[in-house]
């Protein structure tokens, strides 16, 4: 039986972190490492779903924004088997108009949005490469691209995620890896409940919805998949046409 290729989720416990585990475990049959920092419980309960739908997954815990913490995880991982597929989901915020943003709002949105970037990546990149295949791919939001009010901070640190995916896609091209970015406009995920009205979709979304977790799990599972090996160096929108 051919080995299932390992895909380490971070922030596997979010929305849509717990419908791109879900697919990739069970239409894209890859072993799944669910990644948390605070929430043990969330991702042993989404591992024993995945399992009892004859899915495979595995936990790994630790804080992203802490490079040795990472660092020492992930060679606990990687003695198993390469990982060759990053699914870089992890991510937070803090709203507030710069003008009243203090260092702490900035740097801590910096450190688990922009710097867990590197921390989790680099260490992965030459066992990954020894394979000669992989994909790597970084969720950002449309705040990258169109800015937002009360996301200075935020829109930083995901357009940081662009330039870095795009730089890195040329230094991997040759090894057959491809990286790329999904940026997710409004879904329905708490965050977007807590923040937008059904009202205030119509208004901003041309489709006048939000869209699904498992829209953009799809489009996860494509670009990760053989179909796509030709797409590397990207920013794809999936935002419903706000765009």
């Amino acid at each position: 039986m051919k080995e299932k290729k390992h895909a380490l989720i971070t922030g596997a416990t979010g929305g849509i972190g717990q419908a791109i585990a879900k697919r990739f475990a069970s239409i894209n049959g890859y072993h799944v490492i669910l990644h948390t920092h605070q929430k043990r419980a969330h991702a042993e309960k989404l591992a024993a779903d995945i399992t009892e739908a004859g899915g495979s997954a595995s936990i790994t815990q630790f804080d992203l924004a802490n490079a040795e913490q990472t660092q020492a995880a992930l060679t606990t991982l990687l003695e198993i088997a390469p990982i060759q597929i990053l699914i870089h989901n992890a991510g937070t915020h803090v709203d507030v108009p710069m003008a009243g943003m203090s260092p702490t709002d900035w740097q801590r949105v910096m450190d688990i949005n922009l710097n867990s970037f590197f921390h989790v990546t680099q260490p992965l990149l030459l066992p990954m490469m020894a394979t000669r295949w992989g994909r790597i791919i970084t969720l950002s939001s449309i705040a990258a691209i169109t800015g937002n009010r009360g996301q200075v901070n935020y829109s930083a640190a995901k357009a940081g995620l662009h330039g870095a995916s795009r730089s890195l896609a040329l230094e991997l091209a040759t090894r057959k890896i491809t990286v790329n970015v999904v940026a997710p406009g409004i879904i329905e995920t708490t965050m977007s409940e807590n923040h937008f009205s059904h009202e205030h979709i119509k208004a901003l979304v041309p489709m006048q919805r939000a869209g699904t977790p498992d829209e953009v799990a799809k489009l996860v599972g494509f670009l990760a998949s053989d179909d796509a090996s030709y797409i590397s160096g990207q920013v794809i929108s999936i935002n419903g046409g706000m765009l």
